[in-house]
């Protein structure tokens, strides 16, 4: 009895995170620097981070990538990226290979730092 339910479990999980699962198989784009944070809409730190990186996703617009993927909505990306706790953020160069590595909050300054230091002219003041 056990293992119909958990199969039925599993069936119904496919099809609810299906049905509404992105398309991450572009991410990290090759040829852009690219930034992923890995977290959840309802994670608190992950909250705090949102309304950075819609700021820096605007600013960094054609120099830059920043990709926000909520491993809630879509589990397979979770250990696709090796992410064990979230938020993650991982840094990708233009060859689509992993530099950095950050686990919990980032704030605005510390994500800006990275993206220079990967070669990545800064947002104007505006963002």
């Amino acid at each position: 009895m056990h293992k119909i339910l958990i199969s039925l479990s599993v069936i119904v999980l496919f099809f609810a995170t299906g049905a509404n699962a992105a398309d991450f198989s572009k991410v990290p784009a090759k040829g852009a620097v690219t930034m992923i944070d890995l977290g959840a809409k309802k994670c608190v730190p992950c909250k705090m981070m949102a309304p950075i990186l819609a700021k820096l996703e605007k600013a960094y617009q054609g120099k830059a990538n920043i990709v926000f993927i909520d491993v809630w909505e879509n589990r397979s990306q979770a250990p696709r990226f090796k992410v064990r706790a979230i938020p993650t953020q991982i840094f990708f160069n233009e060859k689509g290979e992993e530099v950095f590595r950050h686990v919990g909050f980032l704030d605005e300054k510390s994500i800006i730092e990275q993206m220079t230091k990967m070669g990545v002219d800064q947002p104007d003041a505006n963002g």
